[in-house]
C-alpha cells in the first residue's frame, strides 16, 4: 500500500508539471486515462498496477481499450498463459507488458488503413517507450515528449511484432539506418515517417498488382509486382544479350522477373525469367557496357539452365551503381526466398508465410530509401535472406527459421496457439488484414517469431550471428587499416612479414651448400639418427607443441596490450608511370612462367607418346625401378635414403660427381622435344551465329 501511495503522489506530481506529455493528437485523452487511473474509474478498466512504471500503465490502459477487456481480466488471463518464470517479480512488468501490447497489437493491424492511423503510430511508439522502463522501479522515470527517443533494444523487442514494420534478422540493421542521423536513438518524427514510406509502399505495391501490368501473361492474383522500372525515358532499362542490347521495362514479382522490350509507342511481349524453378540461377554484379564492351559496373547479369548464354539487365545512372544495387538485392531476395521454400519442403500456407516475409522485406527497404541517402544504404542489410546469405552462421539462422515455420504446422494440426497473446503477428496475417491474401481460419493461427518474455531459437541464433559479426567487422576494420597502395611497398610489407621464414630458408640453404661442413655433418647425422629411429612424427609433434606454447605464453603476457606494429622501410616512391611499367613487369614474368610450364607439360606428353623412343625407354626403366624401390624398402628407410640422397649431394665428397649428373640430365631434358599444338580460332561468322 505504502508503494501504491507513493507512486500515486509521483504520478501526479508528473501530470501537475505537465512533463509527462504525449504529443499533441493524444494528449487529452491520455491525461484523462491518467486521472481515471488515480481516481478508480467506475467501469474498472482504469486500474493502476503497482508494479508497472506509469508509462506502462497508460499503455496498457490503451491496450485494455483497445481488446476491450478490463486490466484485472487481462492480468487474470495472463496469470493463466505465463509461465512461473515469466511471472517472477524480476520480469512480471515486461512480461506482462509484451502480453497486453502483442494482443492489442493483433486486434489493432487488422484495420486495413492502421499504417496511415496516428494514434496506432503513438502506441506502437509508446509501447517501445514503455518497454525500456516497465516497473515501478525503474530509473529513471521517463519523460513522454515530441523529444523521446527509443533504444534499440527496445525497438528490436516491439517492432517485429508487427512484420510490416520490422523482422528479427534485420531489425538491428534497421534500427541502425533510421537513427544513423539521431545518435543511435530513435525519435517519434523519424518513426513516424518511415511508417509513412511503409504505407506509400504498400499502397504502391497493391495498385501495381492490380493493374494491368503482365495482363495475358500471368494468372491474376497469383503473383505481386514488388517493383517496376525503366517506364522513364530518361532512366531506361537496358538488356544485353551477346552484343545486342534493348532498352523495356524490368518488372519484379515474388515469383519471376520480366522484362518487355519498348517498340515504338508499346512493349512488346515480356520475357520471363522464372525465379521460383530450381533453374541453377545466378544473379551477380556485372560489367557491361556497347557492343558487349566491360565498361560500366551497372549491371546484373542472370543465367539458368534454361538459357543459351546468360542476360545483363543494365541500369544507367550518372553516378555511382546504388539503383542496380537495390534492383541486384531485391531479385536475390526473391530466388533466395524461393531455394529456402525448396531445401526446407515449406509447403502451404508456411510457403504463403515465407513469401510474405521477403515481400515485406522489400516493401521495408522502398521506405527506408525515402529516408536516406541510397548511395550510402546497404540494400542487402535490410533483407532477410540476402542477409542471411552474408551474416557468420547465416545458415544456422535459416534452419532455426525453417524449424520455427515446421513447428507451426504442428501447431495448426493441434490448434494449440489459437488466440494466443503468448506470440507476435505472422506476416501472412498482416498482408491478409490488408488484402493481399485471402483471409481463412488456417493463416489466423499462423504465429510471429517473438514469445511473451522468451528468446526463441531463432532469436538465439540471430543473437549468436550478430555477436560473430561484430568480431568480424573489427577483424575487417584492422584490414582496412593496413592496406597500402603501390606494387612496391605492399612487396616491401610482405618482405617484412615474411623475414622470419626468409631467415629459416637461409639458415636451411647454408646447411644444404655445405658451406660449414660441421654443422651441416652435425644435422645431417641428427637428422638420419631421428629418421631411422622412427621419430620424424614426434618430431612433428614436438614442433606442433613449441608452437602452441610460445601462442599460450604470448597469450598470457599479453593480456591487455596491443600487438607491436610491423615496422617497415618504405621504398621510393614510384610515379603512375613507374608503377604501371611495374606491373607490365610481373606481367611478363608470369607470362614466361607459365610458357615453362606449357613446355614441361608438352615434353613430358611427348615422353608419354613415345615420341623419342630412346628417351621414352630410359623414363619407363627409371619408373619400373623406383617401383620396386617404394614396393621393397620399408618406409622409414626410403625415407633415410631420400633425405641422404638430396641433402648430401653437395657435400664435398659428393660435389663433383652431382654437378656432372645434374649437366648430364639438363642436357637430356634439352634433347627432348615438345609435343606439337595447333591452335584453332573461331571465326567472326560462327560468333555472331552463335
Amino acid at each position: 500500500m505504502a508503494m501504491m501511495s507513493k507512486t500515486k503522489n509521483m504520478l501526479e506530481g508528473l501530470v501537475r508539471e505537465g512533463s509527462f506529455k504525449w504529443g499533441i493528437g493524444r494528449r487529452s485523452s491520455l491525461d484523462a486515462e491518467v486521472e481515471e487511473m488515480m481516481n478508480g474509474s467506475p467501469s474498472g478498466r482504469r486500474k493502476y498496477i503497482s508494479e508497472l512504471s506509469p508509462a506502462a500503465n497508460v499503455v496498457i490502459g490503451q491496450c485494455s481499450r483497445i481488446l476491450d477487456v478490463s486490466m484485472e481480466e487481462l492480468q487474470s488471463n495472463f496469470g493463466k498463459e505465463a509461465s512461473d518464470s515469466l511471472k517472477s517479480p524480476s520480469r512480471y512488468a515486461r512480461s506482462f507488458l509484451e502480453y497486453c501490447c502483442f494482443r492489442a497489437l493483433a486486434i489493432s493491424t487488422q484495420d486495413t488503413n492502421y499504417l496511415s492511423d496516428k494514434v496506432f503510430r503513438r502506441l506502437t511508439f509508446d509501447m517501445m517507450l514503455a518497454w525500456e522502463a516497465p516497473s515501478a522501479s525503474s530509473q529513471p522515470v521517463l519523460k513522454v515528449d515530441s523529444e523521446s527517443t527509443v533504444g534499440g533494444e527496445a525497438f528490436s523487442r516491439i517492432a517485429p511484432a508487427i512484420p510490416i514494420i520490422a523482422d528479427l534478422i534485420t531489425c538491428a540493421d534497421l534500427f541502425d539506418v533510421l537513427t544513423a542521423l539521431t545518435g543511435g536513438r530513435l525519435p517519434i518524427s523519424v518513426y513516424e515517417k518511415y511508417l509513412g514510406g511503409l504505407e506509400r509502399a504498400m499502397r504502391k505495391m497493391k495498385s501495381q498488382s492490380e493493374s494491368s501490368l503482365l495482363s495475358g501473361i500471368r494468372s491474376p492474383g497469383r503473383e505481386r509486382i514488388l517493383d517496376v522500372d525503366g517506364t522513364v525515358t530518361t532512366q531506361p532499362v537496358l538488356q544485353h544479350v551477346g552484343i545486342s542490347t534493348w532498352p523495356g521495362r524490368l518488372i519484379l514479382t515474388d515469383h519471376a522477373l520480366y522484362f518487355e522490350p519498348l517498340k515504338v509507342v508499346s512493349y512488346d511481349k515480356a520475357k520471363v525469367y522464372d525465379l521460383a524453378d530450381d533453374l541453377k540461377q545466378v544473379v551477380r554484379p556485372e560489367l557491361t557496357g556497347p557492343w558487349g564492351t566491360r565498361l560500366f559496373d551497372k549491371a546484373v547479369l542472370y543465367k539458368s539452365t534454361t538459357l543459351s548464354e546468360p542476360i545483363f539487365m543494365e541500369f544507367p545512372e550518372l553516378t555511382g551503381h546504388a539503383r542496380r544495387d537495390y534492383w541486384l538485392a531485391i531479385i536475390r531476395e526473391i530466388l533466395y526466398a524461393h531455394r529456402f521454400i525448396r531445401k526446407y519442403q515449406i509447403k502451404g500456407i508456411e510457403r504463403d508465410e515465407t513469401l510474405s516475409k521477403a515481400v515485406l522485406g522489400i516493401l521495408r527497404l522502398q521506405a527506408v530509401q525515402e529516408l536516406t541517402s541510397s548511395r550510402s544504404l546497404r540494400c542487402e542489410a535490410l533483407l532477410m535472406f540476402n542477409l542471411c546469405d552474408q551474416l557468420p552462421g547465416g545458415d544456422l539462422i535459416l534452419e532455426a527459421l525453417a524449424s520455427l515455420t515446421l513447428s507451426r504446422e504442428l501447431d495448426r494440426a493441434s490448434h494449440s496457439t489459437a488466440g494466443s497473446g503468448m506470440y507476435s503477428m505472422s506476416a501472412s496475417a498482416i498482408l491478409s488484414n490488408l488484402g493481399f491474401l485471402s483471409q481463412d481460419d488456417e493463416s489466423r493461427l499462423l504465429v510471429g517469431e517473438i514469445v511473451v518474455g522468451e528468446m526463441t531459437p531463432l532469436e538465439k541464433a540471430v543473437k549468436d550471428s550478430r555477436n560473430s559479426f561484430k568480431k568480424v567487422e573489427v577483424a575487417q576494420a584492422t584490414i582496412d587499416g593496413v592496406k597500402v597502395d603501390g606494387i612496391d611497398t605492399n612487396l616491401a610489407v610482405m618482405k617484412e612479414l615474411l623475414f622470419p621464414i626468409t631467415e629459416l630458408t637461409k639458415h636451411l640453404h647454408h646447411l644444404v651448400s655445405w658451406s660449414d661442413p660441421l654443422k651441416s655433418t652435425v644435422f645431417c647425422c641428427l637428422t638420419a639418427y631421428i629418421i631411422f629411429r622412427g621419430w620424424l612424427c614426434y618430431a612433428f609433434v614436438m614442433v606442433l607443441l613449441f608452437l602452441a606454447i610460445f601462442m599460450l605464453l604470448t597469450r598470457f603476457y599479453n593480456q591487455g596490450r596491443s600487438i607491436d606494429e610491423v615496422k617497415v622501410r618504405a621504398p621510393p616512391t614510384m610515379t603512375t608511370v613507374e608503377q604501371l611499367l611495374e606491373v607490365q613487369n610481373a606481367i611478363s614474368q608470369v607470362q614466361e612462367f607459365v610458357q615453362d610450364g606449357n613446355i614441361t607439360l608438352l615434353k613430358l606428353r611427348a615422353l608419354l607418346l613415345a615420341a623419342l623412343p630412346q628417351a621414352t625407354d630410359r623414363v619407363a626403366m627409371a619408373l619400373v625401378l623406383m617401383a620396386l624401390v617404394i614396393a621393397l624398402l620399408p618406409t622409414k628407410l626410403l625415407i633415410l635414403w631420400l633425405f641422404l640422397e638430396l641433402f648430401t649431394r653437395n657435400s664435398p665428397p659428393r660435389r663433383a660427381s652431382t654437378e656432372r649428373w645434374t649437366r648430364r640430365l639438363r642436357e637430356w631434358w634439352f634433347s627432348i622435344p615438345a609435343a606439337p599444338v595447333v591452335l584453332e580460332r573461331e571465326n567472326k561468322e560462327d560468333k555472331k551465329k552463335k
